[in-house]
């Protein structure tokens, strides 16, 4: 029956209705059109342009007292925040006042769980988000996560997590995350951390989860490394080695791995022994730590020419380094242990690093980076094999060959798409590998000249430059 109702155009009279002062013609009339437009989403959306939402929130403030009508609005919110172009005409109004308000009245497990559905998906929106936190939104999900967090009953744990979520979600939104943050200072930001020890796994969860969150500038990072975070985030994996619990592994590790972004943090955290609990992780066969490992090592080690050194000795991570370097169904996990081996080379730059990896049959997946379709993974693969090239280049001359590094430096020249920097380094190179033989003789079957000279006219200088000397050495030599 409901398309040939809006067929008819029973619609719009509909939405008219929802001006009525009688409470019961309004209850029904929000039923019917909740009925009409139920997983109907070009319904919906017809809906929120003929402007329903405002008179909706409208009509939440004055009939709150009405537990029916109240929850026919909730109901419809819940269908519409769905869309995604009611986000901004809900952000126009004061949903999150009301919300809030309505929130704060009730007792009853069902009706919170129903401001919840609401909450979530409104909750997306960077604009709504700071709405609901200055509306005092936290204040009643802290609440309810000191309530319900000894409880065992079903209810109550679900209402933990939903509370704690919600909380996540919000600081998502950089201006809510910063309000909530205040310097360091703020009662919510020591609330979220007294969660990290707790034994509660899913306050542990939402815990991580949230200093990863705040910690997205490098202020905060630099404040909450010298507060004994980073100490509290060890704690807490050191909780969840072997059989612990994934989801908070891998949040930990999010966590560790934003705090590691700021330069004046690495050596603070290196000091702490933030490797050797992040290396206790290695077993793991969950992509989603291994990934999160692999990324706070990488963070960890930029710039950091003693800690590259250390690990990229360490037999046992460059050779799961680059059994990951082969995980095809994890191109994630593949593309940063790829980043990771060649990030030990190049801030070490030590023939010590480079032999492990030679050992490990690391050099093919550096060869295959080189050729990945992100400039900066075959940037990065350039430089650590010219590393190579230049400092242990014997060890390393039969991996190159058979990995056909020549031929691949050889279609990155002559391709018109390679960015100036991948032209630049594959043209250093190329010199760097004249001194073996065997790879000389490659690049001498495949005529360099020719494209090395097309080269000297390149717009960038770097590029023209190096053309010049890479031509005169391959002159010179043959």
């Amino acid at each position: 029956m409901r398309i040939p109702c809006v067929d008819a155009g029973l619609i719009s009279p509909l939405v008219q209705l929802l001006n009525s002062k009688d409470q019961e013609v309004l209850l029904q009339t929000g039923r019917a059109l909740g009925n009409i437009c139920y997983d109907s989403h070009s319904l919906q959306a017809q809906l929120i342009n003929m402007g329903v939402i405002p008179t909706l929130v409208k009509l939440l403030g004055i009939h709150c007292h009405n537990a029916a009508l109240t929850e026919m609005c909730l109901v419809a919110f819940g269908n519409l925040a769905e869309l995604e172009s009611s986000k901004e005409q809900f952000a126009s109004t004061n949903i999150a006042e009301e919300l809030v308000k309505l929130f704060k009245k009730q007792i009853e497990h069902d009706k919170r769980e129903m401001i919840f559905e609401v909450l979530a998906p409104l909750a997306e929106n960077d604009a709504i988000k700071l709405q609901l936190v200055e509306a005092g939104l936290v204040e009643c999900l802290l609440e309810i996560v000191q309530q319900k967090v000894d409880s065992d009953k079903e209810d109550d744990t679900a209402e933990l997590k939903t509370a704690s979520d919600l909380m996540v979600l919000l600081l998502l939104g950089d201006e809510s995350m910063q309000k909530l943050f205040e310097g360091g200072k703020g009662s919510v930001f020591q609330r979220v951390l007294s969660w990290i020890p707790s034994n509660n796994h899913q306050l542990q969860l939402a815990g991580a989860l949230a200093i990863a969150n705040f910690a997205r500038n490098d202020g905060n990072c630099i404040h909450m490394a010298d507060n004994g975070i980073v100490e509290k985030l060890m704690d807490l994996l050191d909780r969840h080695v072997g059989d612990g619990n994934v989801t908070v592994q891998h949040a930990a590790l999010s966590a560790l791995r934003n705090l590691a972004i700021p330069v004046v943090n690495k050596a603070k955290m290196l000091s702490a022994g933030v490797t050797e609990t992040v290396l206790k992780f290695l077993k793991s066969e969950m992509p989603p730590v291994q990934f999160k490992l692999l990324g706070t090592l990488r963070m960890l080690i930029d710039a950091q020419a003693e800690a590259a050194e250390q690990l990229g000795k360490n037999a046992k991570l460059v050779e799961r380094l680059v059994e990951w370097c082969e995980a095809k169904d994890h191109a994630g996990v593949m593309g940063e242990s790829n980043r990771l081996l060649s990030a030990l080379i190049r801030h070490s730059k030590s023939k010590d690093v480079i032999k492990t990896i030679v050992q490990s049959g690391g050099i093919k997946h550096l060869v295959t980076m080189a050729t990945s379709e992100h400039v900066i993974m075959q940037n990065e693969a350039l430089v650590a094999l010219a590393l190579i090239a230049a400092l242990e280049l014997g060890p390393a001359e039969k991996d190159l060959e058979s990995a056909k590094l020549v031929q691949i430096l050889h279609r990155l020249l002559a391709d018109e798409r390679s960015a100036p920097e991948i032209k630049y380094n594959s043209m250093v190179l190329i010199c760097a590998l004249m001194g073996s033989e065997s790879l000389y003789k490659e690049v001498q079957d495949l005529a360099f000249l020719d494209v090395v000279s097309k080269l000297r006219s390149h717009e960038n200088k770097s590029v023209a430059q190096q053309a010049s000397l890479t031509e005169q050495r391959l002159t010179v030599e043959s």
